[in-house]
C-alpha cells in the first residue's frame, strides 16, 4: 500500500478523535463527516473493504445527524420557552452548575433571584441549553443581564427562541435590547437586529 494512502488513513482517524473532543453537537458531526470521508477514501483506494464498509455508514449516520440537526435549529417544536420566577430553585441551580462557563461570556454577571427580572430557561425535552434574563428598562427596551447557552447546543442558537419573531421578548412588545459592556460575542444581529453601540434595535 503506497505510503500516502496509509497518511489518509491516519489521518481520517485523527480527524474523528478530533471529533470526539467537541462541545458543540453539530460541530462533532461536521468534523466527524470529514474524518469519515477520509476513513472511507483510504479503505476504497486501500481495498480494505471492512474499512470501507465502516466510514460509508458512518458518513451516513452522521450526514443524517447534521440534517436533523439543521432543521431543528429554526424549528420552534425543537425548543420549549419556560418563563420562571428570579428566585426559582431550578433556575439558581442551573446558574451554579454552570457558573464558570457563563463568566467566561458574561464576565460581569451577578444574579440577584429577588430583582425584577425577567427569566426564561430554554428546554430541548428535559434538557435545560439555555438560560436569559432581562429587565424592562422602559421605552420597549430590555437591559440584557444574562443570554447563556450550554456548551453543547451552543452552534445552534436556542436565543433565537428569545428574540425571534414567536419569542416572548417581541411578544412584550420590547424592540431593543441593551447589553452588557463585557458581554463576549453577542448575535443578535443574526436575527434581524441592527447595532447601535451596545444597543440592537429591530
Amino acid at each position: 500500500m503506497a505510503a500516502w494512502l496509509e497518511v489518509v488513513g491516519w489521518l481520517g482517524v485523527a480527524v474523528l478523535l478530533l471529533a470526539l473532543t467537541q462541545p458543540q453537537v453539530l460541530r462533532l458531526r461536521l468534523v466527524a463527516l470529514g474524518g469519515c470521508v477520509l476513513l472511507a477514501l483510504y479503505g476504497g483506494l486501500g481495498q480494505v473493504w471492512p474499512v470501507l464498509g465502516l466510514g460509508v455508514a458512518l458518513l451516513a449516520v452522521n450526514l443524517w445527524q447534521v440534517v436533523r440537526l439543521k432543521r431543528a435549529q429554526h424549528d420552534a417544536g425543537a425548543f420549549e420557552v419556560l418563563g420562571v420566577d428570579g428566585d426559582d430553585e431550578y433556575l439558581r441551580h442551573v446558574l451554579r452548575v454552570h457558573e464558570g462557563d457563563i463568566r467566561q461570556f458574561n464576565p460581569g454577571f451577578v444574579h440577584d433571584p429577588f430583582s425584577d427580572d425577567i427569566s426564561y430557561l430554554v428546554l430541548k425535552g428535559d434538557e435545560t441549553v439555555g438560560v436569559v434574563l432581562m429587565r424592562d428598562a422602559g421605552q420597549r427596551t430590555a437591559e440584557l443581564v444574562l443570554d447563556y447557552v450550554t456548551p453543547r447546543y451552543r452552534d445552534l442558537s436556542p436565543g433565537e427562541f428569545i428574540f425571534g419573531p414567536e419569542g416572548p421578548f417581541r411578544r412584550r412588545g420590547f424592540r431593543r435590547v441593551v447589553i452588557p459592556q463585557d458581554m463576549v460575542e453577542p448575535y443578535y444581529e443574526r436575527l434581524g437586529f441592527r447595532r447601535d453601540g451596545d444597543t440592537f434595535v429591530l
